[in-house]
Formats: C-alpha cells, structure tokens, sequence
C-alpha cells in the first residue's frame, strides 16, 4: 500500500506569464499547466484518498487566503483554491476555469511559499499540532519576474528543513538557466537574473530541487513506473528435513517478497443513469465514488451490477428451466468435456490438507534446468528482518549453491489449506544484496509434450531420410538467413559513452505501450472534456521500439535483398476479393489466362437446384455478369429460401434457411447489387410476422435478426441508399 503523501503547487498567474516568448505559440502559463496538470491528473487518477493536493496561485487579481492565514496584509494577490485534500475530476474542471493570466504583476512569491507551508502544515498535523506520518511536498512553477521581499527566506527555510516534518520542494522556473540541462536565457531581464539567484540559493539551502521547465516538460513524455511497496506472500522457515522427528534438519527464518509484477491498464466499466437520484443513503460501493465528485455529470451514473441465476432442467416440463438456489447445487469439476461430480461428503477425500511451510526436497544443477519451465512471476525469499541467525544461515545456503553451480527446489504452501506448488530456489548474490530468487514449477500433469517433424530432413513411408527437397532449405538458403539473422543482432548495435557497442532496446529503456498509452490518454482527456479534440499522438519514447531502426534497415538491405535470393521469394499476384465485383470479367482470373468455362463446355446460365442449393447460386451467379441472368437468380434463390420456411417441420429447416441467406446476402453484396436483397428481405419480414409461410415462422424471424441478416446498409456496400439507421429499425418488429 503507497504511503501519504500531501503535495501543494504554487502557480505564478502573473500578467508576464500570459505571454509568448522566444517562439513558443503558446503562452508561459499553458506551457507550465502542461507540466502541473500532468502531476495533479496523474495523482488524481490512483484514487487514493491519502494522496492530498492544493493549488495556490500567486500574482492573482483577488486575494483569498481561504482562512489559512489570519491576516491577508502581507499577502496580497495570492489565492487558495482550495484545501488540501484529495482532487476528484470535478476539481480539475473547477481549477481549469480559474487558471488565467491576471491583469495584475502585483504579488510576492515569498508570501505566497508561507501560506502554503502554513497549509501543509495544518493539513498534515493532528489537533495537539504534532506533524502525522506524511510525504511533503511544496511544487513551485514561476516566471521569475514579480517582485519578491527576501527577508523572511530564511526563517522558511528553517521551517522546510525541520527534521520532525522536513518538506521536499521543487521549484521550476519558466526560461531559467540551468548548466546541468544546458541551457541559457540570453539578453535576461535584470529582477527576472536577481530572483532567479535568489530562488536558486534558498532551494539549494532547503536540498531542493531547482530546475528549468524545459527539462521537465521533456521528462513528461518519459513514463513513470509505479512504485508499490512489497507485501510478503509467506512467512514462515526454510526446512530441510522434518524438524519433529529428527534433530539434525536446518531450519532458516524466511520472508517471500514479489520480485516482478505484470502491469495492467485501466480497466473499462458500464455504467447506467441512476433512477434514484433523489433517494440520500449510505455508499454502496460505487467505482464512480471517489473519483468525480457529486456535481459533475458523471456523478448521476452507477455501476452496472451482475445477477447470477441457476437454471437446472424442470422434470415437470420437458424442455423447461426452472430457477434454483446456490445451495441446492453440488460441486462439479471439468475433466475434458467431462462434468464430474463430487458430493460434498466426499471433498475431505480430494482436498488436501496443508500448512504454511516451504520444505526442500532435492537439488539440481544449473545446466539440468530449462528455461521453458517457469510457470510464474518471480519472488524474492529473503532472511526474517533484524534476525541475524537468519541472516547468517541463509547467505551460507546461498553461498554453497552458487559455489556448487546449483539450484534447490522446494514444496511451498503459502497458507492454510492451500494447494502445494514445486518451486526452482536459485542463488542471487550482489555486493549489498544476498536472495534466493523463486519461480513455480509444473507438475507433470502440466507438462503438453507435442512432437513435430524435423525441419532438415523428411522421412519417406518406407524409412528412407531425405535431405534435398523443395520444402526443405539448401545450404545457399540457410546461409543467407545466418547472415541476415547476424546483420539484424540488435545486442551491439547501439554505443555507450564511450562510444563502445553496446545493447540496443535495453530493459530499462523499454516501457509497455499499451499501460502508458491508456494513462497518457485518460491524463489528456481529464483535462480536455471537449469530444471534438483529437487525441495526441504517443509520446515518441513509446514509438521508438515499435519497428527496427532505419539504420540498420538500411544497412542490411543487401543482405536481405541476397536472402531473397536465394530462397526465390516472387510476389504473388493480388487476389481479387471483396467489394467491386459487379463485372465477370473483374472476378478472379488464372494466372494462364485461359478461359476454364469455355473449354469445359459450361453453360452460361445455371438453373438453382434446391437439393444443392449454396453451390448452385454461386455457380450461377459466377457464369454471367447480365444483370438480368443476376435477378433471375437472386428470385430463384429467394423462392427456395420461402419453401424451405413454408415447409419446414417446426424449426429443422430453418438452419439452412439462414444459410442461404447469408450467403445470398454476400454474394449481392459483392456484385454491388444490394437492392435486390433489400427487396427480398423486406418481404420475408413481412410474410414472416403476417404468419404467411404456412402458419405461425416468428421463430424464424428472430433468427434472422439475431444473425443480423437484415438490409445491406451503406457502411456494408457504398451503392446502397439504406442508412445505417434504417438498417437497424429494420430489427425492430
């Protein structure tokens, strides 16, 4: 669980940040709230309540200390927003509409920095005033150019050093100059030079961190890693024979820690309008709660909640359900397609009793184990904390497998009656750091053995092995891949510092686009409720890895163009699909260019058979392209459809009915002629709903709309003249 943590921004709105310098087509402060409203909306987003926040403008046009200070002489144009507490997205709205350029440069910075270690102050204490268990935090985003009286800098100082509740404070500066990032504001304003000195001393005096916000703005793009703090998944001791029976056994106090964790993006949820907006009560669990408060649009939405029903078949109506309770039910269990059931006074006989223990049972040598056999996530098993004995013991266990090159392994069961797993011990030894790293083994019955035929060489029916054969490569071909293979070896491809090859698309340097892409946008989207905006692209870091470098691209054209060569790589004609057929001569030809149908004597119209009804629309519709040989087919194929519906015994026939439907309804499609299916399906409808085919062929009709068989609409075929909404009031009885 993430500690508290309580962060206040200082914004400068003075009238100087409202505008562009140094060809920049935005002003100062929209520059600088795309830092702060990065922060605030990355906060925002964890939905933590112990995660506070607060903005304090400064250079404002009003003054508002929001009862923070007794007196507001001395701190003129400064303005508290707000409490400090934890922001909803109704928050972020709220601020979105203050946050302008004043008409003012009134205002003091150094006013503005005591008001809000007196608001973090009063915010982290309890009522005795004694300082609570909290991560300070005073974020500062300024121009530099108001007028600032130093005199009580350092008394603020003191304040934000206190070892009791120290304060981290940051301070950016709009333009400011900073050699470590390499930058340098040249022809500088003489009072912008003089504070930006000043601010540099005071933050170095309280070990801050002073920095231009170009650096910071550059470092947005840069995704941030969530840090969480472990939570032990077992505890208990390391055995090594069964300490009740035999003297001689090592025992070793342990702790299990995860070492690696799959992250994962925000999840989308349902919601539906609440009906009862009126009706005041206690919370029931809504996600929405906590993260947008009760005046914003969203708050009249609520979760979308589930119902479990069980159904079992009634005995008193053949073809009836009848509901039942959960506890009426007993257990089952898959084994294959198999439900096998196991009554509950049987399950003490399959369920294993176990207690929390993690006891080796063998070793085996490194060059024994392989890599394909981890079935989980790692974990950390470290000594217990401030045992020493623990200590000891386990690096000399650690030690003696690394010394001897091999690895333990160990039955783990993590808690009462759970299941045993088998897991791999190895040995991991740093210069501070002494683990034994853990990962799941499969049992046998986990184990999926396949066998395929080998790939340089064929084995003949009778036994003989052959080695040179068209599917098989040659040595010109597997050269070529060797050294295509070689080229493309991203492992030196990239150079350090010093200029030395060195790994391209390190670990540390690769992020998962998808867990950040999702973040960036959420973050974006919180701040721009506009629907009509267009989502920004990714951030470039989150490119970068997506596709090779062009360099190397480039400088292994030849090679690749030589492994062409050599397995006789020739481009396959395209192949002719999908809309635009409406021609015979546009349908796909051979590559021979002879005209099959001709030699073979095929007529050029082909009369629907209804015992082999698909095949022969299709051979029809295939031979011709007369528009009127088309429509012939089209009724004639509409005709058996009605017969198989009029003559069907209750609903056996109706299977087929829809599959001549669909494929009707595709292969018009495909030749542009979308009304002629229209037409026809439009009838069906209503001589299905009219009870026309022969009595009551409802059953029928909501098959149809069930496969969504209606009209062909214009997202389905650009000739069509059906919208997409009448095509789906057309489902509508």
């Amino acid at each position: 669980m993430a500690g508290k943590e309580s962060t206040i921004y200082i914004l400068d709105l003075g009238r100087s940040m409202g505008e562009k310098r140094h060809g920049r087509d935005h002003t100062d402060l929209d520059w600088a709230l795309d830092y702060v409203w990065d922060k605030i909306t990355t906060t925002v987003a964890t939905g933590r309540k112990t995660a506070l926040l607060s903005v304090i403008g400064c250079r404002t046009d009003e003054t508002d200390l929001n009862g923070v200070m007794e007196e507001a002489e001395g701190y003129e144009n400064i303005t508290v927003f707000s409490d400090c507490k934890q922001y909803l997205l109704s928050d972020i709205r709220r601020l979105q509409e203050r946050f302008k350029p004043s008409k003012t440069n009134e205002g003091d910075l150094v006013s503005a920095l005591a008001v809000a270690v007196q608001l973090i102050d009063s915010a982290t204490s309890n009522k005795a005033g004694k300082p609570l268990k909290y991560d300070r935090r005073i974020i500062i985003v300024t121009d530099g150019r108001g007028e600032m009286d130093t005199d009580d800098l350092d008394a603020i100082a003191l304040k934000i050093k206190d070892d009791e509740a120290p304060i981290e404070i940051t301070l950016l500066g709009v333009d400011f100059d900073d050699p470590d990032y390499g930058y340098k504001e040249e022809d500088k304003d003489a009072n912008k030079s003089r504070n930006e000195q000043v601010l540099k001393c005071f933050v170095e005096s309280c070990n801050g961190n002073f920095g231009t916000l170009a650096e910071a703005i550059e470092q947005l793009n840069i995704p941030r890693l969530k840090q969480t703090r472990p939570i032990p998944s077992f505890r208990g001791q390391l055995t090594l024979g069964d300490a009740s029976k035999f003297d001689a056994t090592l025992t070793i106090d342990v702790e299990r820690y995860p070492c690696t964790m799959l992250a994962k993006p925000p999840t989308a949820s349902s919601f539906v309008v609440r009906t009862d907006l009126g009706a005041a009560g206690p919370s029931n669990g809504d996600p929405m709660e906590g993260i947008v408060g009760e005046d914003h649009p969203m708050s009249d939405l609520a979760a979308v909640r589930n119902q479990r029903v069980y159904q079992v078949d009634d005995p008193e109506e053949p073809g009836a359900k009848k509901n039942v309770e959960m506890e009426e039910l007993e257990k089952g269990y898959e084994y294959g397609r198999t439900a096998v059931h196991i009554a509950e006074s049987d399950m003490n006989v399959v369920k294993l009793e176990t207690s929390p223990s993690l006891e080796l049972i063998g070793f085996a040598r490194e060059e024994e184990f392989e890599r394909y056999l981890p079935m989980s996530r790692t974990n950390y098993i470290v000594p217990q904390k401030a045992n020493q004995q623990a200590q000891l013991a386990l690096s000399s266990f650690i030690h003696a497998l690394f010394e001897g090159s091999l690895y333990a392994v160990a039955r783990l069961v993590t808690k009462e009656n759970k299941p045993p797993v088998v897991i791999l011990l190895a040995p991991r030894i740093e210069p501070d750091f002494e683990c034994l790293i853990d990962v799941e083994l499969p049992f046998e019955e986990d184990m999926r053995r396949y066998k395929f035929p080998p790939l340089d060489r064929k084995l003949t029916v009778s036994g003989k092995v052959i080695t040179e054969h068209k599917d098989l490569p040659n040595a010109d071909l597997t050269a070529a891949m060797d050294a295509y293979v070689d080229a493309m070896d991203l492992s030196t491809f990239a150079e350090d510092e010093d200029g030395n090859p060195d790994e391209y698309a390190k670990a540390e340097d690769t992020y998962a686009p998808l867990v950040h892409r999702i973040n960036h946008i959420i973050r974006w989207r919180a701040t721009h409720s506009d629907p009509t905006l267009t989502i920004p692209d990714p951030p470039e870091i989150l490119k970068k890895y997506s596709m090779p470098p062009a360099e190397l691209i480039e400088r292994t054209n030849s090679t690749l163009e030589a492994l062409k060569a050599a397995a006789d790589v020739k481009k396959v004609p395209p192949k002719v699909k999908g809309r635009g057929k409406r021609n015979r001569t546009e349908r796909e030809k051979p590559i021979s260019g002879l005209d099959v149908d001709a030699l073979l004597g095929n007529p050029k119209q082909i009369k629907i058979d209804p015992a082999n009804l698909v095949p022969s629309f299709k051979q029809a519709l295939a031979v011709t392209d007369d528009l009127a040989a088309i429509q012939s087919a089209a009724d004639a194929m509409a005709k058996e459809i009605r017969n198989l519906v009029k003559n069907s015994v209750g609903d056996s026939a109706y299977g087929r009915a829809l599959e001549a439907l669909r494929v009707m309804r595709d292969e018009l499609t495909e030749l542009e002629e979308p009304e002629m299916y229209n037409n026809f399906v439009r009838e069906l409808k209503k001589e299905l709903l009219e009870d026309a085919l022969d009595g009551d062929r409802r059953e029928m009709w909501w098959r149809l709309r069930g496969s969504r068989y209606g009209l062909i609409d214009q997202k389905r075929s650009l000739v069509s003249d059906v919208t997409e909404k009448e095509a789906d009031e057309f489902y509508k009885a």
